[in-house]
């Protein structure tokens, strides 16, 4: 009759498969497992700590970034701030022409850097569209039905990204008298 002991390969992770025959004692083999186990329990702690470690330096690094972009944006807004400031002083000195133009400077100012970083007012001609318009009332009119034919509050995108819907009035069906 042939051997039947076959050698089996043994994978890490598991429990090695024995005979009573191919051992010395049972205590050893309780030894060994118990210091495979002891391996095994060692690495998991370690990795576990890995994974928490690298979970608190990529909240750190985000705040980091965020912290870093506040601050390049407040930095460019002061400029405008001391803008609005020279607007209020020539208000206080009833200069109506000189706060007029400090408001537009400020107000283009304004503008200007919103544009640099991505803003962009949503187009308002044409059809209603329900993605970026927000319609407050539809009213009769002689204009195409469904499309745009006041605008209460402009619209804004950053990127793709519609941070506040236009409200509009939208062109109802024409009003026909009897």
């Amino acid at each position: 009759m042939p051997d039947e002991r076959v050698a089996k390969e043994h994978v890490p992770g598991t429990v090695p498969e024995t005979r009573p025959e191919e051992t010395g004692s049972g205590g050893d083999d309780v030894a060994a497992l118990q210091a495979e186990r002891d391996e095994l329990f060692d690495r998991l702690q370690r990795l576990a700590a890995e994974f928490d470690n690298f979970r608190k330096r990529n909240a750190r690094e985000n705040a980091a970034l965020t912290e870093r972009a506040n601050e390049r944006l407040v930095k460019e807004l002061i400029p405008i701030l001391d803008d609005l400031g020279r607007a209020l002083e020539a208000a206080a000195e009833h200069e109506e022409a000189k706060l007029e133009d400090g408001v537009r400077l400020v107000h283009r100012s304004l503008s200007d850097l919103l544009t640099k970083e991505g803003l962009a007012e949503i187009e308002t001609e044409g059809r209603f569209d329900p993605h970026v318009h927000e319609a407050l009332l539809s009213q009769p009119s002689d204009e195409e039905e469904g499309s745009v034919i006041e605008v209460v509050q402009k619209g804004y995108k950053l990127g793709d990204k519609v941070l506040r819907p236009a409200r509009v009035v939208v062109a109802g069906p024409p009003v026909h008298e009897a």
